[in-house]
């Protein structure tokens, strides 16, 4: 029997008289890696901040790890992470010291050996006791991946994770976020606007345009759907309002 990760039924979001998600139902399996794919304004953000309990749905329901977000959310914290290289850890702080805070908020065990084991992972070892605001930005991305590592969580939320980062060590950050899901049964749901990594990556993609699923499938699936050679060319025709047209009969 399939166990689900996150659980989406009927989910709706409202700002004032805009709607920017548009009643959608998706389950994302365990041990899965899943991509939510759209242009600005799609409602990836949004979707994210209501997964992670940040923002609360104008109605629907929303299950992670098999508990309601909105009343257990406090237990369903220590096995979650997340990262995102737009969303800034304290400048001020070491980045040592910025791993200890998050790792004591996520309910981290052994942390001393895991921030020592990350670091070295990483690459981040020379960088602990650097300020975290005098990093340059695919610094900044390594540790915001070793931060959302800390607490080995079990769903991990990744908004374009090797942004900034030189190919050598991108690839290096998909392999190991592959092994990751892999080794720990670990479930991700990743937001990227590099097609090539979630064409490696991702075992399902979502395709969202105006709050609403518009289509959804492995990559292999979608780029036969649509008759097209890759998923960037698949990414342009949903965000151009293409998907109806180029769509391939079996």
């Amino acid at each position: 029997m399939r166990k689900f990760a996150i659980e989406v039924n009927s989910l709706i979001k409202n700002f004032g008289s805009t709607i920017a998600v548009d009643d959608i139902s998706f389950n994302v399996e365990e041990g899965t890696i899943t991509a939510l794919l759209g242009g600005n304004g799609a409602g990836k953000t949004t979707i994210i901040s209501m997964l992670m309990g940040l923002l609360i749905p104008t109605s629907g329901n929303i299950k992670i790890l098999g508990k309601d977000i909105i009343t257990d959310r406090y237990s369903i914290l220590p096995k979650t992470n997340f990262s995102s290289p737009y969303v800034d850890l304290p400048n001020r702080l070491t980045v040592q010291e910025n791993l200890n805070v998050y790792a004591n908020l996520y309910s981290a065990k052994d942390v001393k050996k895991q921030i020592a084991s990350l670091s070295e992972r990483l690459n981040i070892k020379s960088l602990l006791n650097r300020k975290t605001g005098q990093l340059s930005a695919g610094q900044k991305t390594r540790v915001a991946l070793a931060k959302a590592l800390i607490n080995d969580p079990k769903l991990l939320f990744l908004d374009e994770p090797t942004a900034s980062l030189d190919p050598d060590t991108a690839d290096w950050i998909r392999s190991y976020l592959q092994e990751y899901a892999a080794q720990k049964r670990a479930t991700i749901l990743l937001a990227s606007h590099h097609m090539g990594e979630v064409e490696r990556l991702s075992n399902n993609v979502f395709m969202l345009q105006e709050g609403k699923i518009v289509d959804s499938g492995t990559p292999k699936e979608l780029v036969k759907k649509y008759g097209r050679s890759n998923m960037e060319e698949v990414f342009l025709d949903v965000a151009r309002g293409r998907q109806i047209d180029n769509i391939v009969e079996n």
